[in-house]
């Protein structure tokens, strides 16, 4: 929750490919005060079945800048998640043995006190796009 001192974060995570919400995926949260500082990771939560963190944790008073690390890998490595893939005109190269394209998408946004960043991740196997949510 934000207050008149502090901003706050919430996000959640749609798989694209499917349609649904991405359960279990790893988030991390750090924060920094000014551009020249450095990054302090503030603590993580997992998407739920809803493809929300609801307990990410607060950010501290005199944060300006926030990332969003989101751990995909594992998620994209799971049997429905093959599954899914391999109903798509995917490229040849997914099967490779390489893993996920994008094992990992971190987000890093600007924020003012006071005011709350819902940033929800739309997610595909080869793509993923991010916009300030509601």
């Amino acid at each position: 929750m934000s207050t008149s001192t502090t901003a706050s974060v919430s996000t959640h995570i749609l798989d694209t490919s499917v349609g649904r919400p991405a359960p279990g995926v790893a988030v991390r949260l750090s924060a920094r005060s000014g551009r020249e500082a450095d990054w302090r990771a503030l603590g993580g939560s997992a998407t739920d079945t809803d493809g929300r963190c609801k307990d990410l944790p607060a950010l501290p008073e005199g944060t300006t800048h926030v990332r969003l690390d989101f751990e995909v890998e594992p998620y994209w490595e799971t049997s429905a998640n093959r599954q899914a893939d391999a109903q798509q005109d995917a490229p040849a190269n997914r099967d490779s043995g390489a893993g996920a394209f994008f094992p990992e998408v971190a987000i890093t946004f600007a924020v003012v006190p006071g005011e709350h960043y819902h940033v929800p991740l739309l997610l595909n196997p080869f793509g993923y796009s991010v916009y300030r949510g509601s």
